[in-house]
């Protein structure tokens, strides 16, 4: 089956000629000094509509669907993953908001003028959302939110936070996923307002914006800062329902970031393999090189053909969250391995700051993690495949 369209392959082409000739000079620059994204950058994906992919035309936003996302991000990460990124803070976190709230920032969001941040883990609450302890309590007409979150990556420079906290204690141990609520925390830009503080991670990749554990006390939020009132089955205590039901877009946008990483390294490979000359020729003339090479191009096309076709399924409205976390699975293990090996045709000069490769190299190992890691991509294949067992 052929996923692609004339109008696709130029919305392809457009990206790519995009994220080579504005965003891969910044990423090479910027990453190995650990800087931000610049502004300028920001208003420049801005501009190419890359904030409102999917959201409707109806609020200023492109209008296009899963597919057109991932073909975008694929693109951007080749260049640096964190632009490839920065994006879902416009096309994924407008989630929950009421018709009055979708009217007012989802133009925003679009223009690239109101991009927010998720705050879901906690230091004992990653893969296993349903342990949130963070609180939001009652106070008069509005809440009080105290707690710790921790992986917020942008929390500084968002325009909002998305806040998973909880509300009520469950009555059952097994059904601890209720009691879970949303919030939307306004903040300015570049800052944090009275009641949050927060503390940069130091991470070893994903480079280019900070990555954040924040720390709420007694955060004052109006009574209207609670998501989800007008989501059918949704409103306080069942914010957990609506996380996860937005899982198969960020999966599938999380295999397509993975994808661009391995890519850029297999045509930094390509490239390098041709002019490094060893024992009087270039080196991609040696078997070995040459058969590393085709298993790596090999095993991209593989995640990026399965990528499609869940980008298709998600777009013709069909349940496909097995698929989605296979999707995720084998392209974040296809990237390590893939730029591990492009790492390796470099030689030494693979392990230095002097080629882009190591940036892809760090970045792959990130999604094998975030998103879901692994693991959890397994066991959601597993529990589709087989029934558990009572004992």
């Amino acid at each position: 089956m052929s996923y692609m369209t004339d109008e696709r392959r130029m919305i392809q082409q457009a990206a790519r000629d995009f994220a080579m000739r504005e965003v891969l000079p910044i990423a090479n620059k910027l990453d190995p000094e650990q800087g931000d994204i610049p502004m300028e950058l920001r208003d420049q994906l801005a501009e190419m509509g890359y904030f409102g992919i999917i959201i409707s035309e109806e609020y200023g936003g492109l209008g296009l669907g899963a597919f057109e996302y991932v073909l975008i991000t694929e693109e951007l990460a080749r260049a640096w993953m964190s632009v490839a990124s920065i994006i879902a803070r416009g096309n994924g976190l407008g989630g929950g908001f009421t018709a009055d709230q979708r009217r007012e920032y989802l133009p925003k969001m679009a223009r690239g003028e109101f991009l927010g941040a998720a705050a879901l883990s906690e230091p004992d609450a990653g893969s296993d959302l349903a342990n949130v302890s963070c609180k939001a309590t009652r106070d008069g007409d509005g809440w009080t939110l105290n707690g710790t979150k921790t992986w917020c990556t942008f929390a500084d420079g968002a325009d909002f936070i998305s806040v998973l906290a909880r509300t009520k204690q469950p009555s059952d141990p097994r059904r601890r996923h209720e009691g879970i609520s949303q919030f939307l925390v306004l903040k300015e830009r570049g800052k944090f307002p009275p009641g949050l503080t927060g503390s940069p991670i130091r991470k070893i990749g994903y480079f280019g914006w900070k990555t954040w554990e924040l720390y709420f006390d007694n955060l004052r939020l109006p009574a209207d800062a609670l998501l989800g009132r007008e989501r059918e089955g949704g409103g306080e205590g069942k914010a957990f329902y609506g996380t996860v039901s937005g899982l198969e877009v960020a999966r599938v946008h999380t295999a397509a970031r993975a994808i661009g990483l391995a890519r850029g390294g297999l045509e930094d490979a390509l490239t390098y393999a041709q002019r490094r000359v060893a024992f009087g020729q270039p080196i991609s003339n040696f078997q070995a090189i040459r058969f590393k090479l085709a298993d790596m191009a090999t095993q991209i096309e593989a995640a990026r053909q399965l990528t499609y076709f869940v980008a298709d399924e998600v777009d013709s409205h069909r349940r496909c969250d097995k698929e989605a976390s296979m999707a995720k699975l084998f392209a974040s293990e296809m990237a390590e391995r893939v730029t591990s090996e492009a790492l390796q045709i470099h030689g030494g000069y693979g392990y230095t700051k002097d080629f882009p490769l190591e940036r892809y190299w760090r970045d792959a190992r990130l999604t094998k993690i975030f998103e879901g890691t692994s693991e959890i991509q397994m066991r959601i294949i597993s529990d589709r495949l087989l029934p558990r067992v009572k004992q």
